[in-house]
């Protein structure tokens, strides 16, 4: 029988796997308290391999049911249309199946969720930003990184970041090392780990010449936690070095606008 491609058809998927007790730790985990990150997101207790499985269900959804999932409150029902949407991006990026229409209109698509404020939790933009926006923007101008690095809303800036993976498994490292530079001064400890994060993967995956010249000129600006994730994999002896270097006091904050 075939499966039914609608929202409500994956919310019902979805709340038929729900565990309650899992709800509960979601919400402690994901911060959704007064004045935490995720405030007033919901869970109804789905865990990601689950919501993973319930979505490749679902690969043919149209793109205004993937929408309704995304306008949901619900985290496991937005998790679940990014996840399609992803694989809705690689059908389109495929040898055979390569359709640069397609491509463009869903990489709009997922833009405009961002910016509407759909992608609104750490998780969602890790398991979306690169697959979509970042592979679409791999041969193309990325101004628009630019754009979402510069955004007050915290979600946007980590969009930015994360986007560079794609370009990290391709090789380059240019856009993340741009980005890291402009977010030293990020008040978010989000984007403390997000920056931390990719310039480790710039080490690991492109050069680590490339990473160690970024700590050489920055690491006494760096936050702590950047300069702790950057620095993971190194050995001790140069770990230690680059997290005893002494802290320089952090620039004056810049102007958000005018990157684009």
């Amino acid at each position: 029988m075939t499966t039914e491609q609608t929202a409500d058809a994956v919310m019902a998927a979805l709340a038929a796997v729900a565990d309650p007790a899992d709800a509960v730790f979601l919400q402690r985990f994901f911060k959704t308290g007064p004045g935490e990150y995720g405030e007033g997101d919901v869970f109804i207790g789905v865990r990601v391999p689950q919501t993973r499985a319930v979505a490749k269900r679902f690969a043919g959804l149209p793109l205004p049911e993937v929408r309704a999932l995304l306008d949901s409150p619900v985290h496991e029902y937005r998790l679940a249309g990014l996840i399609v949407l992803n694989a809705a991006f690689a059908r389109a990026s495929g040898i055979r199946t390569r359709d640069d229409a397609e491509r463009q209109r869903l990489a709009d698509f997922y833009l405009q969720a961002v910016r509407d404020g759909r992608v609104n939790n750490w998780d969602l933009v890790d398991a979306s930003a690169e697959y979509v926006l970042g592979a679409f923007l791999l041969v193309r101008p990325r101004g628009v990184l630019d754009e979402l690095a510069a955004s007050p809303v915290l979600w946007e800036r980590r969009v930015a970041v994360l986007s560079t993976f794609a370009f990290l498994k391709a090789g380059d490292a240019s856009t993340t090392l741009e980005l890291g530079s402009r977010l030293l001064d990020d008040p978010e400890d989000l984007m403390h780990k997000a920056v931390g994060w990719m310039l480790r993967e710039t080490g690991k995956r492109v050069d680590r010449a490339l990473l160690l010249g970024f700590l050489d000129e920055h690491a006494a600006r760096m936050p702590r936690t950047m300069l702790a994730y950057a620095t993971e994999h190194l050995d001790a002896a140069t770990r230690a070095a680059y997290r005893a270097v002494p802290r320089r006091a952090a620039a004056a904050p810049r102007s958000r606008g005018g990157l684009g």
